[in-house]
């Protein structure tokens, strides 16, 4: 029963539309009718500048850390190692299809790492490296999102900490690597095709 309810909250928390809500709030309108039609951090920026985006990147991220310290503290300590990665994955799950938008959200980047943070810090950190490193050099931030996400399962294996499970750990990064990837279908398609916009092209 407590596994359900961990489950229900952390989706609710993913479900949070930041993006959308600060959007409407500085009179931009509706961001999913912008750029890739997320509501994440990068899509803000487009539609009402980057102060709005950086606080979205926040926000989202705030989202993922929150439904991993509820799942805890409902918990109480025990054993909740599978438990805790199936709230990280719900987070993320709600971050990409939030009831309130009709399953319609953003790309659970900025979500999933808030979450993976406080489970795997060190591997976040690498992933951070490597999309730093591919934004800078390519100006794709969607390319360097799927990147940072298809590596952060090799990051989880290679900074685990003996006293932490692994597998469940592991479990969580495949799974939100997979929904991010997933959610970036259409970047990978214009990414392909030589459309997808470039970080220079946000609005300031």
């Amino acid at each position: 029963m407590r596994l359900v309810l961990v489950v229900i909250i952390a989706y609710l928390i993913g479900s949070i539309p930041f993006g959308y809500l600060i959007v409407r709030a500085t009179g931009g309108g509706d961001v999913r009718e912008t750029g890739s039609g997320g509501t994440g951090a990068t899509n803000v920026s487009r539609r009402a500048g980057k102060a709005a985006g950086i606080f979205t990147l926040i926000l989202d991220a705030a989202k993922g850390a929150l439904a991993v310290v509820v799942a805890k503290s409902i918990f109480n300590g025990d054993s909740t190692d599978w438990l805790i990665s199936a709230a990280a994955i719900a987070v993320i799950l709600g971050h990409i299809f939030p009831v309130w938008l009709r399953l319609h959200g953003g790309k659970g980047v900025a979500t999933g790492a808030g979450a993976l943070v406080l489970l795997a810090p060190m591997a976040i950190l690498a992933a951070a490296v490597i999309f730093g490193a591919v934004v800078a050099l390519t100006k794709f931030v969607s390319l360097g999102s799927i990147l940072a996400a298809l590596t952060i399962t090799l990051f989880v294996w290679l900074f685990a900490q003996p006293e932490i499970y692994v597998t469940p750990l592991l479990t969580s990064a495949v799974l939100g690597a997979l929904l991010i990837v997933f959610a970036h279908r259409e970047n990978i398609k214009r990414l392909l095709r030589g459309t997808e916009p470039r970080i220079s092209d946000l609005k300031r």
